[in-house]
């Protein structure tokens, strides 16, 4: 199941001004996003596996590349993920 406002941030992030923001200050542009605490925890963490079945997958690695994470680790991270991450960040 996909979470809207996880996506939402992704899609956001989108434009250069807000991923600038983002990067400068992460909790300050979670704040406007009202995320269930694991999911915001598993942003937090870059939890690639845990946010996966959660967002479309293109939102989800151009959301990555914005946060810092290189195409090399995130493609890392997506491959060792699982079942696990769409069961720990829903609750």
């Amino acid at each position: 199941m996909r979470d809207y406002w996880l996506s939402k941030l992704f899609f956001d992030l989108q434009i250069p001004a807000a991923a600038a923001e983002y990067r400068a200050n992460r909790a300050a542009v979670l704040d406007r996003y009202p995320l269930k605490p694991a999911l915001r925890a598993a942003v937090q963490a870059d939890d690639v596996a845990a946010l996966a079945p959660l967002t479309n997958p293109y939102l989800l690695r151009f959301y990555f590349l914005v946060a810092g994470m290189s195409e090399a680790e995130f493609l890392k991270r997506i491959r060792a993920g699982g079942p696990r991450g769409a069961r720990s960040a829903q609750g």
